[in-house]
């Protein structure tokens, strides 16, 4: 009994186990590698090029280059070698890229390296590579961590375990898209794990709620990525967060597959669909190419203060399509003039937009992101009919007899129906994209590894939307939407001109 006991003991603690437990020597040198500050009153510096340029410490950490596990990525046709101490110390007579060998490294040649930048054998090292003026005591704690850094893994990796997070609300307005989301990932969550999971892992998914405001959610999330140790994140809901959501992942450096922020992207969010800014561009496309609006016929109009930073980001990149725009303009009741009003806001306000346009007489081209409006539909007049047009980043028509199998065979399990499909074919995706990158990743799973391979996707083929693809510039897996006309009353609707990938798209 004491046996199994401990037995079950030892297992409910292997995954805290597995966490590196580093002495204050290597914690300093952790540090310094990742963040490249001092571990006293000292500064690191870096010098940089053949003038030897000094730059903080901070600026150019190892990290930045070497990646936090280690084993460098490629950038501007230089790639940095892996930091393995095990490879480094164990080196001799090993051939690198450029035809050099060296014997392996040594504490005191190790230094010289850093400091100097030389290898043991005295040949310089390649000319991207800073060198480092720091203490003797920093020196001698980056040395230790170095030594341990092939040890230090990312939280939520564990033998035969893949821990991943989500954020998904149980009450309030959004408790049944919540449902949906949880029921999608489980149900693709049970169907890999039932296949072996992804290399010897299976994935786990931990739920927490973000209750109902940002403070209530942000403790959420920290407890997901400080006491559940989650790897990464997956189609989260937490709206409250905003930007605040992606200013965290990247501190923590912590990837996310899903909907990014309204309040912008960041280099750890990869969406399955395109931003608000890339939808209002396919529309505006169609309002020049279709529907015959003048350079200076659009009006970029926004309601609410919380639309006015994507209202700018939309204005920007239509003077960068060639559109000759007048300065933003935020709805408070007003008529707005033009061929064509480009909208940004809550479905409310677009009704209320539409009646004081048509109180005044006007009826120009209306323009928005379904995602925003296709719940004011009902309440405009049959006047807008053949005027309103919509983006839609997916249509029934992207869906092949294999997706719409795989769609189906989630509704029939979980018991959904096709009134969330678009948040479905979301979740779909974004399980997607984590099963293709982990693959490519291997056994030895880092988070840096996950976002170089996600930013590796070209043309993933998802059965439900058009192909996916991303980039070191690029986060969004669509280019762009479908435009749809809306017929009134019904409503009905009609596609206008299908999805193409914008031309000045990263």
């Amino acid at each position: 009994m004491r046996r199994l006991l401990a037995l079950c003991i030892g297992l409910s603690l292997c995954g805290a186990a597995l966490a590196l437990d580093l002495s204050p020597q290597e914690q300093a040198g952790q540090r310094l590698y990742r963040e490249g500050l001092a571990s006293a009153d000292g500064q690191v510096l870096a010098r940089v090029g053949v003038n030897d340029m000094s730059v903080p410490g901070s600026v150019l950490p190892c990290a930045s280059c070497h990646g936090r596990d280690g084993q460098g990525r490629a950038e501007g046709g230089v790639r940095p070698p892996s930091l393995d101490w095990q490879r480094l110390s164990g080196g001799q007579g090993q051939r690198q890229a450029n035809g050099r060998s060296y014997p392996g490294y040594t504490d005191a040649s190790l230094a010289r390296a850093v400091q100097q930048g030389l290898d043991p054998a005295g040949n310089r090292l390649d000319p991207a590579m800073p060198r480092f003026d720091m203490s003797l005591a920093d020196q001698r704690n980056l040395t230790a961590y170095l030594k341990r850094l092939a040890e230090d893994r990312d939280p939520g990796i564990e033998p035969q375990v893949l821990r991943l997070g989500t954020l998904l609300p149980a009450s309030g307005p959004l408790a049944e898209a919540g449902r949906v989301v949880r029921a999608v990932l489980e149900d693709g969550l049970a169907q890999l794990n039932q296949q072996g999971g992804i290399h010897g892992r299976h994935l786990q998914l931990v739920v927490l709620d973000p209750g109902a405001d940002a403070d209530s959610a942000g403790q959420a999330l920290r407890r997901l990525l400080d006491e559940e140790g989650v790897f990464a994140l997956l189609a989260p809901l937490a709206p409250m967060l905003d930007t605040r959501l992606a200013a965290e992942l990247e501190r923590r450096g912590v990837p996310l597959i899903g909907s990014a922020p309204r309040g912008g992207g960041s280099p750890q969010i990869f969406d399955p669909m395109p931003g608000l800014v890339e939808q209002l561009l396919s529309v505006a496309t169609h309002a020049r190419e279709g529907l015959g609006v003048t350079a200076d016929g659009l009006r970029v109009v926004y309601a609410g203060a919380d639309q006015a930073a994507l209202a700018e980001a939309v204005q920007q990149r239509l003077q960068r399509a060639g559109w000759s725009l007048p300065p933003v303009q935020a709805f408070s009741g007003q008529v707005v003039d033009g061929q064509g009003i480009v909208f940004l806001g809550r479905p409310q306000a677009f009704v209320d937009l539409s009646q004081r346009l048509s109180a005044a007489g006007q009826s120009p081209y209306l323009f928005a992101a379904s995602g925003q409006v296709a719940g004011a539909l009902p309440q405009l007049a049959q006047a807008w009919s053949q005027r309103l047009f919509l983006a839609y980043p997916v249509v029934p028509g992207d869906w092949t007899e294999r997706g719409r199998v795989e769609l189906a065979g989630v509704q029939q399990r979980q018991g959904l129906d096709a009134r969330h499909a678009a948040l479905q074919v979301n979740t779909l995706c974004a399980l997607r994209l984590l099963g293709e990158a982990l693959k490519q990743v291997g056994r030895d799973a880092s988070r840096e590894r996950l976002v170089s391979a996600l930013e590796g996707l070209h043309d993933v083929e998802t059965g439900l939307t058009p192909a996916l693809s991303f980039g070191p510039g690029r986060r969004q897996g669509m280019a762009g939407a479908h435009v749809v006309a809306v017929a009134l009353p019904g409503p009905r609707f009609a596609e206008v001109a299908p999805y193409r990938p914008l031309p000045d798209s990263p």
